[in-house]
């Protein structure tokens, strides 16, 4: 490969990631409403053909936004794990890690698990997809039996994203967050 084809490929490549990344931060800012093709080729001075030679719309931009969310959620959900000395420490900080990742970070989870995109979980999915998954399965994994892991995992997946989903809408009463998720805990360690 050529030196201008290496450099022509880097520059496509950080073009790509300034497109998510601007993406990411109008949503942050504005709400995902706000992120449109037209608007992100004004922010990042291009035209608009050149990011649809990127991506194909919206729907493609949110799903390489969700692909690194996933990433960096893997990352997190590993480094909750690691730090903690038992399995039911690790179970409470991953819980817990992964209401805060719901509230602090609203646009990129909204990318991740409420938005449309191109992304489908399973055994086809992009890697960082699986690396998420992966962590919460190796998270809930003691607690499983006698259920298979997998199933466990993605039911305790659905409680948090629950959860996180009807704490931000305002739904659940503020004053009681850390007694629901001490219950949830509760049951995934009893077993029940």
């Amino acid at each position: 490969m050529s030196a201008i084809q290496t450099r022509k490929e880097r520059e496509r490549a950080e073009r790509r990631q300034r497109i998510v990344d601007t993406a990411r931060e109008i949503a942050e800012t504005e709400g995902w409403d706000a992120v449109t093709v037209r608007k992100l080729a004004d922010r990042i001075e291009y035209s608009q053909p050149v990011l649809y030679s990127h991506f194909a719309g919206k729907d493609a931009i949110v799903s390489a936004v969700a692909e690194a969310g996933c990433a960096e959620f893997a990352a997190t959900v590993r480094q909750l794990r690691a730090s903690a000395a038992t399995p039911e420490q690790a179970l409470r900080a991953v819980a817990q890690g992964y209401l805060d990742f719901a509230r602090d970070s609203a646009a990129l989870y909204d990318a991740m698990f409420l938005l449309r995109t191109d992304l489908k979980f399973g055994p086809d999915a992009p890697q960082p997809l699986k690396d998420a998954f992966g962590e919460l399965l190796h998270t809930f994994a003691p607690f499983a039996a006698p259920h298979d892991v997998e199933t466990f995992t993605e039911v305790a997946w659905s409680a948090l994203h629950g959860l996180a989903t009807l704490d931000r809408g305002g739904r659940l009463r503020p004053d009681f967050r850390d007694q629901r998720l001490e219950i949830l805990v509760a049951q995934w360690v009893r077993g029940d």
